[in-house]
């Protein structure tokens, strides 16, 4: 599967001076080790790759001094081929299974630039958060791997030109022919139950039906449980659990403000408080922060009592709630739960696109902007519709409020422009 992310890595090896470690971030399965593995086979003459889970005997390398040439030397020897620079990737994975590899890229940072380190792990958001961690700060480039968009997904079925068109009439912001727009809408309501995990994906696209995508997706929430207990004590564990499995109940709500009392009964903040943060890091879930201003600098205004929490896949929602295939295609879903499947997948693809997420609400009257982006120094408010009615008191209560240059709301509905409204497609929103 081609990622957006493979640029990225490219332009980080053609640095030609200050080039540090790269750590790549990203929840388990989502595709670190294929993207990386695939860019050593790409972009180098030959790579050596580590899986610090699996291999002891390399861990152990690390246990000694951290000297860049020391390990080198240790590497070759061990995998039989020379490390050379420019040439070779060396691939650290799993890196969070040994604390001192992770120390070590600091010493590749200051005492060997040359040599071109890629380390990836899941659970690194969690693993830098615990104490025992020395992180190399400032000394590694850290960049995250979502699952993958909606653009991302259409080139893995083969429909690249369907890409193409969406970003040809998004930039001239011109109507889309109403056949292409139903074929689109198309793929996205099967995006919206299989989502962008590579495994699901590759089984839709091996099978060509959504009937065996639910298993596989599955197996890959069985393993965020699973590490839920191997990462923590049997008490936190417990508590993550809870908080995680509260999310379907949350987000089928009209209000999708993350509620304590919708764990269990008595849950408070003191209580929760790390499970929620554990699944923030580990990159599970993606947490939108309520603002109380939609003035720039947003993180200034920030309530941070007001949260909401949406799954870091869309696809894995769908199969979390149980959703069937003709739930979607038949569109019997309750307008509540579309929603929420719809403001996720939206959450999501702001997320891949570099966005921190979040909301604005006001009480008098009532009104609720589901996302608020900020982009070139200004604030812009994002709406999103499931479906074709695209009716919205709240954004031209925010209008009145804010005066933004610019609106932005995402529905069923073909391009098109409303006065200061930019009306815009679901399937387009990784355009913004």
């Amino acid at each position: 599967m081609e990622r957006n992310i493979m640029q990225e890595l490219a332009e980080w090896k053609n640095l030609e001076k200050d080039r540090m470690p790269l750590l790549l971030y990203g929840v388990r399965q989502v595709g670190k080790t294929y993207i990386l593995r695939e860019f050593g086979d790409r972009y180098f003459k030959n790579s050596i790759y580590v899986n610090f889970e699996r291999m002891q005997v390399v861990a152990d390398f690390f246990n000694g001094e951290l000297s860049p040439d020391r390990i080198i030397l240790l590497l070759e020897e061990y995998f039989g081929q020379k490390v050379i620079p420019e040439e070779t990737l060396l691939i650290f994975d799993e890196i969070q299974a040994c604390e001192r590899a992770l120390t070590s890229l600091k010493y590749f940072c200051e005492e060997a630039p040359e040599y071109h380190v890629a380390a990836a792990g899941s659970l690194l958001g969690v693993a830098i958060n615990r104490e025992a961690y020395s992180f190399p700060v400032g000394k590694v480039i850290t960049k995250t791997l979502y699952p993958l968009r909606f653009d991302e997904f259409l080139c893995a079925l083969g429909q690249d030109h369907l890409v193409s068109l969406i970003r040809e009439h998004y930039d001239e912001m011109r109507e889309m022919p109403e056949n292409t727009h139903r074929e689109i809408l198309h793929w996205y309501d099967r995006y919206l139950f299989i989502g962008g995990m590579p495994a699901a994906i590759n089984q839709y696209k091996e099978r060509g039906s959504l009937i065996n995508v639910p298993e596989m997706q599955s197996l890959i929430l069985n393993a965020y449980t699973a590490d839920m207990a191997k990462y923590t004590s049997n008490s936190e564990s417990t508590k993550i659990r809870n908080a995680f499995q509260s999310i379907p109940a949350q987000l089928a709500k009209e209000n999708k403000k993350f509620q304590y009392k919708l764990i269990r009964k008595g849950a408070t903040a003191g209580l929760f408080g790390d499970s929620i943060a554990w699944l923030i890091f580990s990159g599970v879930v993606l947490s939108c922060e309520r603002v109380t201003r939609g003035e720039n600098p947003l993180i200034a205004f920030r309530d941070v009592s007001a949260f909401k929490l949406y799954l870091s896949d869309v696809g894995l929602l769908s199969a979390f709630t149980g959703i069937m295939p003709e739930d979607i295609i038949r569109n019997t879903l309750s307008e509540i739960y579309k929603d929420a499947l719809t403001e996720n997948y939206v959450a999501q693809t702001l997320t891949a696109g570099g966005y921190h997420l979040y909301y604005w609400t006001d009480d008098a009257p009532v009104a609720e902007i589901d996302f608020l982006i900020q982009k070139e120094g200004k604030i812009i408010p994002v709406e999103v519709k499931s479906g074709e009615n695209v009716n919205s008191k709240s954004l031209k209560h925010f209008q009145k409020l804010a005066q933004p240059e610019k609106m932005i709301r995402l529905s069923r509905k073909n391009f098109g422009s409303e006065g200061a409204v930019c009306a815009i497609p679901l399937y387009a929103a990784f355009c913004l």
